[in-house]
């Protein structure tokens, strides 16, 4: 079993073409050309694109109060390793630091996992025996058509076209509401049609 290291860098996030109410989280080698395409659920999608977005939710989420709990422990998140993949379901840790310097593992969720290194901007590894076993090679293109509708615009999290017809004054206004009303969905929906107005 080869236990080379590769790092992951985040490529997309889109509906699941094959689970209702998942999504597909695509990951890629840093230095290659092999994809690692996980799915994971709404909240762990939402939770990960919200961080990549540089979205401010006006009460924290799950991810944000670990997040706000370690840095007042002094408790690093030093990377994500994904380090197995047993019949379909990846396996993944945290390699935390301690405030005395200390090492230590926590096991997690995949998706769970992700969401924190977005917030921690720790990287993300694999193994070469999992990436050799469920890695797939997309070119530039097909990722692209992956995370994106059939004009090439990129696929927000939970498209709709119901705000199509709204001025941006208006969307500005549902947006701030979204946002105080802790619809973090909507709130990336509407920020997506205003970024594509402006």
């Amino acid at each position: 079993m080869d236990k080379s290291r590769i790092q992951l860098e985040i490529l997309g996030l889109s509906e699941s073409q094959t689970q209702t109410g998942a999504y597909a989280l695509v990951l890629g080698e840093s230095d290659g050309r092999r994809r690692l395409p996980i799915i994971i659920g709404n909240f762990e999608a939402q939770a990960i694109a919200i961080e990549l977005e540089g979205m401010k939710p006006s009460r924290p989420l799950t991810h944000d109060i670990f997040k706000t709990f370690a840095d007042t422990f002094e408790i690093g998140v030093k990377e994500v390793i994904i380090y197995n993949l047993v019949e379909g379901i990846f396996f993944a840790k945290l390699i935390c630091t301690r405030a005395d310097g200390e090492d230590v593992e926590i096991d997690t969720r995949t998706s769970d996992g992700i969401a924190l290194a977005v917030r921690f901007k720790c990287p993300i590894y694999t193994y070469e025996f999992i990436l050799g076993s469920a890695g797939i090679i997309l070119e530039d293109e097909e990722i692209e058509a992956l995370t994106s509708d059939e004009e090439g615009e990129k696929i927000s999290i939970l498209e709709t076209p119901e705000y199509a017809s709204m001025n941006l004054e208006d969307l500005e206004i549902e947006l701030e509401k979204a946002i105080s009303e802790e619809d973090y969905e909507k709130a990336t929906i509407l920020r997506d049609e205003i970024q594509k107005r402006k």
